[in-house]
C-alpha cells in the first residue's frame, strides 16, 4: 500500500513527492502526458526544446529556491528579468513604471487618467464598495479612464470575455499590478487618500533574478522527477485516473490506465494529493457523487493557450525575454535563447508565440490562414520575415488558464465543499485549486500539502 499517490506530475505534484519521500513515505505519481512537468515541461522536436510559455524560476520562495538549485545544479542559469511590453507603438519596461506611463500617453489622456484615480480614491475613501465584477474591480482600483485606456480592450482580447463577464475575484487572484500607478496612489496617500477595497495582485518586480536552463523549463521539472525517482517513488508517465474508490469517507484506492498499453491497474493508498483539474477529479470518484455536483463542473471552464515554437534562422530577434503585445494576435512572445537556451543549429533561434484561444478554432488548429496571419504580424513587427521561419510546431494546452466567469463562485464552492468531505484527499495546483500560482507557489502547495500528510502521520505514531 502506498503512503501517497499524487495525481498530476507538474511541478506542484513533484515538490510534493520531494517532501514525502525524504520522508520515508512510499509515494506514487500519476502523470497523463508522457513526460513530467505540466505546464513546464518542454517539448522537444528535432534538435531543440520548446516551452509551453515563459516559465521561469523566482527567487521569492528562498527555501523553494535552495532546494531547486541543489537539484538543478550545474543546469541552473541565473538570468536578470528583462522583459517589455508594446504600448502606443513603442517598447516600454514591464511591469509599467510610472515615468514610462507619462512618456505613452498623450497630455490630456494622462491628466484624464489621473483625475480619474484620484476621484476613484477619494470614492473607495468615503464609501468603500463591493463591485460585483471584473469592470467594475478594475475601475474601483485605477479609474474608469485608464480602465477604458487601458484594460478593457485587451482583457476582453485575451479572455474572449468582456471584464464586465469576468468575476472581481479575477482582480485579486490574477490580474497584475500596474507599477505606474502604484506611484500615483503613493502620492495620494501622502495626503490621507489611501487604497481601500479590491487589491490586485503583486506584479513582477522590475529588477530581479530568474533562473533557467539551456535545456530551457524542462530541466527544473526533470530534475524533480529524477530526484524523487532515486528516492524511491514509483513514476508513471502516459497514464490516466480512471477511478477514486471511496469509503466511509476516505479514499481506499485509485485506479488507473496507461493510454499507451491499455493496462489497468488499482493502487491501495493511504492519502491521495491531486493536481489535476478539480472537474476531473469530481468526476471519477466513486460511488459516483450527487448529480447537482456533477451539474457544477460545466460551470467552471478552463482558457486554452496554442504555443507556436518557431525556429527562426537568426542570430537574434529581441533584445528581451519576452514581450507583450497588445495589437497583435499574439499576447506574448519570449525568446529564450535570450536566457540561456542552446539552440541548434548555430545562428537560429527559437520564438515561444502564446496565444489563448478555444479548443477547435482556428488558432488552435493551425490553420494556413492564422499561421499566416502571426507569420504577417512578425513580419509588421519586424521580428522577422517568413523566409527567416525554418518550422513551426504548434503545442497545446486545454487547462492553461482557470477562467474566472461572473458567477462562477458558487459552483467551485460545491465542488470544493464536496472534496472536503474526503478527509484523506487535498486537491491542489492550477486545477486541483482553480487558482494562479506561479512555479514557486504552486511548489510551496505541493510542500505544504505533503506537510500536512507528514504531521498527521507523526500524530498518530
Amino acid at each position: 500500500m502506498d503512503d501517497v499517490v499524487i495525481l498530476g506530475g507538474g511541478v506542484c505534484g513533484l515538490y510534493a513527492a520531494r517532501r514525502l519521500t525524504q520522508a520515508g513515505m512510499r509515494v506514487s505519481i500519476v502523470e497523463k502526458e508522457s513526460r513530467f512537468g505540466g505546464l513546464a515541461a518542454g517539448i522537444k522536436v528535432g534538435q531543440n526544446f520548446y516551452d509551453q510559455g515563459v516559465h521561469m524560476l523566482h527567487e521569492h520562495d528562498r527555501e523553494i529556491y535552495e532546494d531547486c538549485m541543489l537539484m538543478m545544479g550545474a543546469e541552473s542559469v541565473a538570468i536578470e528579468l528583462k522583459a517589455r511590453i508594446r504600448w502606443q507603438g513603442r517598447f516600454y519596461r514591464y511591469p509599467l513604471q510610472f515615468g514610462d506611463m507619462i512618456k505613452g500617453m498623450p497630455p490630456l489622456t494622462l491628466g484624464h487618467a489621473v483625475a480619474s484615480l484620484f476621484l476613484a480614491q477619494i470614492r473607495n475613501k468615503i464609501a468603500p464598495w463591493e463591485p460585483k465584477n471584473c469592470e467594475e474591480a478594475l475601475i474601483q482600483l485605477y479609474g474608469r479612464a485608464l480602465y477604458r485606456y487601458f484594460f478593457e480592450d485587451f482583457t476582453h482580447r485575451y479572455w474572449g470575455l468582456h471584464p464586465s463577464r469576468i468575476s472581481a475575484m479575477f482582480v485579486k487572484r490574477k490580474m497584475p499590478r500596474l507599477t505606474a500607478v502604484d506611484a500615483i496612489k503613493k502620492l495620494l496617500g501622502h495626503i490621507g487618500i489611501k487604497e481601500k477595497g479590491n487589491r490586485a495582485v503583486e506584479s513582477a518586480l522590475l529588477s530581479e533574478t530568474l533562473h533557467y536552463s539551456a535545456t530551457g523549463a524542462e530541466a527544473l521539472p526533470r530534475c524533480m522527477a529524477e530526484s524523487v525517482s532515486r528516492d524511491g517513488a514509483r513514476l508513471y508517465h502516459d497514464t490516466s485516473l480512471r477511478a477514486l474508490h471511496v469509503a466511509e469517507g476516505r479514499i481506499h484506492s485509485c485506479e488507473i490506465r496507461n493510454s499507451k498499453s491499455g493496462k489497468i491497474k488499482t493502487i491501495r493508498c493511504k492519502n491521495v494529493i491531486s493536481t489535476i483539474p478539480v472537474t476531473s477529479l469530481v468526476e471519477c470518484i466513486e460511488p459516483r457523487v450527487d448529480e447537482s455536483v456533477i451539474g457544477a463542473c460545466k460551470y467552471l471552464q478552463w482558457l486554452p493557450v496554442v504555443i507556436y515554437g518557431l525556429l527562426v534562422k537568426k542570430e537574434r530577434v529581441m533584445d528581451a525575454l519576452y514581450t507583450y503585445y497588445r495589437q497583435r494576435v499574439f499576447h506574448r512572445i519570449g525568446e529564450p535563447k535570450n536566457a540561456g537556451l542552446k539552440v541548434k543549429p548555430e545562428g537560429h533561434t527559437v520564438l515561444i508565440v502564446e496565444m489563448t484561444c478555444q479548443e477547435g478554432d482556428d488558432k488552435w488548429n493551425g490553420s494556413d490562414a492564422m499561421r499566416a496571419r502571426v507569420i504577417s504580424d512578425l513580419e509588421q513587427e519586424g521580428l522577422c520575415q517568413a523566409d527567416d521561419i525554418v518550422e513551426i510546431n504548434l503545442i497545446r494546452n486545454r487547462h492553461a488558464y482557470p477562467v474566472f466567469a461572473l458567477g462562477y463562485e458558487p459552483y467551485y464552492e460545491k465542488l470544493m465543499h464536496c472534496l472536503s468531505g474526503i478527509e484523506n484527499l487535498q486537491s491542489i495546483g492550477r486545477q486541483g485549486a482553480f487558482t494562479f500560482p506561479g512555479m514557486h507557489s504552486a511548489m510551496r502547495m505541493g510542500a505544504t500539502a505533503a506537510d500536512n500528510i507528514s504531521k498527521e502521520k507523526m500524530s498518530k505514531s
